[in-house]
């Protein structure tokens, strides 16, 4: 036995000689980040009298007990003191009597796989108040189910950064250890074992202010016990405490080689929260690249900052085969690719594709590529048939029949092309996958400083195609893999190769939405896929403008729905965008952001992590290839769910060096230059031009009119209506329930609600009339004021605009899911007995609360209605205005004029808003004149009038912008003496007095100045002149701009 266990005297206790190197050796207290005592002699003597009086401990316990025979005791202790290799973190914090069991459950499990004749499996665990301790068995050949689980169970239960949050409830994060044994569990079996150790930090300074990345103040006592002795570990660690907070997102990453032990140090430090699932997402990396940890630590700081420091040996027989595909030629020791990868492991963790690299059937950059194709194909799928086109062709003329074919066709796609479907084909033909991410990194992989194997080609990958055809089994899969191709070949720019990311994104060529759904090609489409999202930006024009929203989903199934339809949506927004600034220079753009279903309380990080991607694709990078090679200004704005998020996307816009970051995002907050489009009643504004014109041309008196309302007094557009209207109002519909009296609701009460941004719940119900109610949306099972019973007030709320209760003289829809009001149910709005209509008028405030559908069977029966595009765009003229002033002010000029100091309102800013007020107001004036005058010498419906007007002014000023890129043929910019008439005309008056024209005209982008030049030409034209002007009379109103 003694010969067996490496012992010369089965009486000696204690270690070997050649084990008293580890108590003396200088590597070790920095590899484990022991504190060294005053002398090396007091540290050794104190750990190894320590150890020895442990060691005599635990015998005495395994002695008195008859679990394992006397005679063994001793050797099975010894071993496992001194031969098995264990870190001295193990002995100075564990019990002899965990110790004890610990060795038990090793001694029993050897005796297991003695005699099943099976590899020895060991998994311990140990979790009390504040630590715990996990011991398995450690293999370099084949990465273990148990080992990943391990992971998951560590990251989810003690890191907080699981894949899924439960109940949104913040939980304590450990500090982590782990080692490696360097010894076998005996001297015949090949077995490592791996412990980890977790325990709650006591930190120096729990809550330190705002921006600290002192370490001494915001790590763990624990931490500074041990690091203070290494000053180079300190070093490493400060500095990327520091690059992390300057960053904000993303994750610094450092490698370094540990020359005294010869091990790879990989440190990798990011934001608490900003990533999920990374503890396992590494491990599972670095076991891909054959390699091996021998030691692992996850350091918490009160900060925020998370700090993994994993040192990395070689596997003996490590078979680097396989990842040579994934690295391009590069050698195996060109440690930047793995560096590259741990980049796409923090922004993708951990999908639903994850067992595909786990298994190593594909590299994590396939992996990553896949799932951001199978996302795009999903999306876009059997949409372009020449079935289909026929015969939305044959229904071109009839809008009703066509858009009951346009929804019914989205449904049988998804139906057909579920998600799950694309996942099994590419999980069934990973070759596929292989071919096409080596066509995608010929494009995109920069081989030297921006620059590609592979120039933009559009129409490659014949011999693709052909693999393809020959390869998979069904149209199916054929039809898929097709799509795959169509993504490589649309993409124009993306991030995929940058290091440092946090999302991914890609800059799409958008020529491949053609057919009915896509009649108007957008001028630019992002895709943008991160951990806890995915989403789009589409924009119509070069120069455009236009909201990002979070999109939530309340269950599964909502999800799959949103999901489905999440491009087409945007799509439509941006469209609508695109008709509503109509008369502003931006055309009209939309984002959207579609949480995933386990990450429903993270949309702050996810806008975040959007706008970075977005970010990385408008400024200059060496590590993207740009095929598109031309500058791209973008404009954000606030839309449901990220109004709060505008001030950071602003500021981050110019941390990051985006030159035109003052104007980046609209709707921020009045210290930071914003012009609040709540407070100010922006949007209402131009909603409030169509209700008033309606009563002036139909003799109507305000304080007679009864009117309903979707969107409720908490709302911008529904508080708003409420504070500047004098109707009575018998109805509002918000995301507490249905508040109803046909009396007319009390204006007072409401006018309350309006101040304080509150739901209808909370009116006063004692002054509701006998008849009216309040139904709340929690509610079931209610009887109202006329005999009728509730089920369900959430079924209530969401179909009351439907109900014959909800009817009036006008309806203002302040709020609502796109398509509330479609071809299916839009006869309910009519009565059944005199089928004469719930409302006589209506102006839409909110967007898309009608298919067109809906519009003209409405617009037939007599129905007034503005749709809108033309009704709510007051918003985003004040937001352009917003744009053109942090485009034309200086840094100084901007914080001066602009941004409030406290409650000190600078006179500028109040001047400029009045005077955004009054763009606003004659511009809705005008376009409402337009329309009704217009349909009242054609009997066209006002809807189609609406879509027509946009349509001419935007064709004109396309055709004006693109003539004065026309340096021969261009008649209108170069006259110098038109342009400053016309730009005067455009740019409020009070900043041109303040810079004068000469400084506007030098300092903004001339792009801009190009599209304000043509949106005013073509809007006062079109609005004037209305949709059939006479012949020569464009000429006939320049002559007339320039007094001519």
């Amino acid at each position: 036995i003694n010969a067996e266990y490496g012992m010369s005297d089965s009486t000696k206790d204690g270690p070997a000689e050649d084990e008293m190197k580890y108590f003396s050796d200088p590597a070790a207290t920095e590899k484990y980040q022991i504190a060294p005592a005053s002398s090396a002699a007091e540290q050794n003597s104190e750990t190894l009298g320590h150890r020895i009086a442990l060691c005599n401990e635990v015998k005495k316990l395994l002695s008195a007990g008859y679990e394992i025979h006397p005679s063994r005791v001793n050797e099975e202790v010894e071993w496992f003191f001194w031969k098995l290799g264990l870190d001295g973190y193990y002995f100075q914090r564990t019990s002899a009597d965990t110790i004890a069991t610990h060795v038990l459950s090793l001694y029993a499990a050897k005796i297991v796989a003695h005699t099943n004749k099976n590899p020895l499996q060991l998994n311990l665990a140990s979790e009390q108040e504040g630590k715990a301790i996990f011991v398995s068995h450690s293999s370099t050949h084949l990465l273990e189910e148990t080992a990943i689980n391990l992971h998951y169970k560590i990251e989810q239960d003690f890191l907080d950064e699981g894949y899924r949050t439960e109940d949104g409830a913040k939980k304590r994060r450990y500090r982590l250890q782990c080692y490696r044994t360097e010894g076998t569990v005996s001297p015949v079996s090949p077995v490592h074992l791996r412990f980890f150790f977790l325990g709650t930090p006591t930190y120096v300074n729990p809550n330190p202010p705002k921006g600290c990345t002192d370490l001494n103040e915001v790590a763990s006592q624990e931490f500074l016990a041990g690091i203070n002795y290494h000053p180079h570990t300190k070093q490493l660690y400060q500095e990327m405490l520091i690059e992390v907070e300057k960053q904000e997102l993303g994750a610094c990453f450092r490698f370094q080689e540990v020359t005294k032990r010869g091990d790879l140090r990989l440190a990798i430090a990011y934001k608490h929260g900003s990533t999920h699932s990374f503890f396992s997402g590494i491990m599972i990396l670095y076991d891909y690249y054959d390699l091996y940890c021998t030691i692992k630590f996850v350091e918490q700081f009160s900060n925020d900052v998370v700090i993994h420091s994993i040192y990395l040996a070689p596997k003996k027989d490590g078979n680097l085969a396989q990842r040579a595909r994934a690295n391009k030629g590069q050698k195996e020791n060109d440690l930047s690719r793995l560096l590259q990868d741990a980049s796409l492991v923090y922004v993708l963790p951990r999908t639903s594709l994850t067992p595909l690299f786990v298994k190593q059937i594909l590299s994590v950059q396939e992996v990553q590529y896949a799932y951001c194709g199978w996302k795009f194909v999903y999306q876009f799928i059997g949409g372009f048939t020449s079935e289909y086109a026929a015969f939305t062709k044959a229904l071109s003329k009839d809008s009703a029949k066509l858009n009951i074919l346009i929804r019914l066709r989205n449904r049988l796609r998804k139906e057909t092309f579920t998600e799950v479907r694309v996942k099994d084909a590419i999980f069934e033909y990973p070759a596929i996958i292989r071919a096409l991410y080596d066509d995608f990194s010929r494009y995109h992989l920069p081989i030297s400083s921006g620059s590609s194997e592979k120039p933009y080609d559009s129409l490659h990958g014949g011999e693709l195609l052909d693999l393809i055809f020959n390869t998979v089994d069904s149209d199916l899969d054929l039809l898929i893999f097709s799509t795959f191709l169509m993504f490589n070949r649309h993409i124009l720019k993306t991030n995929f190769y940058k290091t440092e990311k946090v999302a991914l994104s890609f800059r799409l060529d958008p020529s491949f939405l053609t057919g009915p759904n896509y009649e108007h090609v957008p001028y630019a489409v992002f895709m943008i896929v991160g951990s806890e999202f995915r989403g789009y930006h589409i924009r119509f024009r070069d120069i455009a403008r236009g909201g990002v929203r979070i999109i939530k989903s309340a269950s599964a199934e909502l999800f799959l729905q949103n999901a489905s339809s999440l491009f087409d949506e945007n799509y439509n927004l941006a469209l609508t965008q695109q008709k509503k600034n109509k008369d502003i220079p931006e055309g009209g753009s939309k984002g959207t952001i579609l949480l995933s279903v386990d990450h429903q309380d993270k949309p702050s990080l996810a806008f975040k992590k959007y706008v970075d991607a977005l970010l990385d694709l408008l400024l200059p990078n060496s590590n993207i290839v740009d095929h598109l090679k031309k500058e791209e200004i973008i404009f954000l704005g606030p839309d449901e769910g990220t109004a709060e998020f505008m001030n950071w996307a602003s500021e981050h816009a110019r941390v990051r060096g985006y030159k035109f970051w003052r104007s980046f995002a609209t709707g921020k907050s009045q210290s930071k230059g914003g012009i609040p489009h709540d407070l100010y009643g922006m949007t209402t504004r131009s909603i409030r031009q169509y209700v008033l014109g309606i009563m002036e041309k139909k003799n109507l008196s305000e304080d007679r009119v009864t009117k309903v309302q979707t969107g409720g007094p908490d709302g911008d557009l529904g508080s708003n209506e409420i504070k500047i209207s004098r109707d009575i109002t018998k109805a509002i519909v918000d995301g507490s329930g249905v508040l109803f009296d046909p009396m007319g609701l009390n204006r007072k009460e409401l006018q309350r609600l309006a101040e304080q941004r509150i739901m209808v719940r909370s009116f006063d119900k004692s002054k509701l009339s006998s008849k009216g109610f309040f139904v709340d949306v929690q509610e079931r099972d209610i009887k109202l004021p006329n005999g009728l019973r509730v089920e369900s007030g959430l079924v209530f709320r969401n179909e009351f605009h439907l109900n014959p209760l909800f009817s009036a003289d006008i309806f203002v829809p302040c709020g609502g899911r796109p398509e509330a009001v479609h071809n299916g149910n839009v006869a309910q709005l009519f009565d059944e007995n005199t089928k004469k209509p719930h409302f006589q008028y209506i102006v839409e405030g909110a967007n898309l609360f009608f298919t067109q559908g809906a519009r003209s069977f409405l617009e037939k029966e007599g129905v007034v209605i503005f749709k809108d595009s033309s009704a709510n765009k007051g918003g985003v003229t004040s937001s352009s205005l917003e744009v053109f002033a942090g485009l034309a002010l200086s840094d100084e000029e901007f914080d001066e004029l602009m941004c409030l100091h406290g409650d000190n309102v600078p006179s500028f800013y109040q001047s400029y808003v009045v005077e955004v007020q009054r763009v606003i107001e004659t511009n809705a004036r005008m376009e409402f004149n337009c329309i009704w005058n217009e349909n009242e010498k054609t009997g066209m419906n006002r809807s189609l009038i609406s879509d027509l007007l946009s349509e001419r002014i935007q064709v004109l000023k396309d055709q004006i912008i693109t003539m004065s890129n026309d340096k021969e043929n261009d008649i209108l910019w170069k006259d110098e003496g038109l342009k400053a008439r016309v730009l005067e005309k455009a740019i409020p008056q009070i900043l041109l007095d303040r810079l004068g024209l000469e400084v506007i005209i030098r300092r903004v982008p001339e792009a801009y100045l190009k599209a304000v030049f043509a949106s005013y030409l073509s809007s006062r034209y079109i609005y004037h002149f209305g949709l059939k002007p006479p012949e020569f009379s464009f000429f006939v109103f320049v002559k007339k701009l320039i007094g001519c």
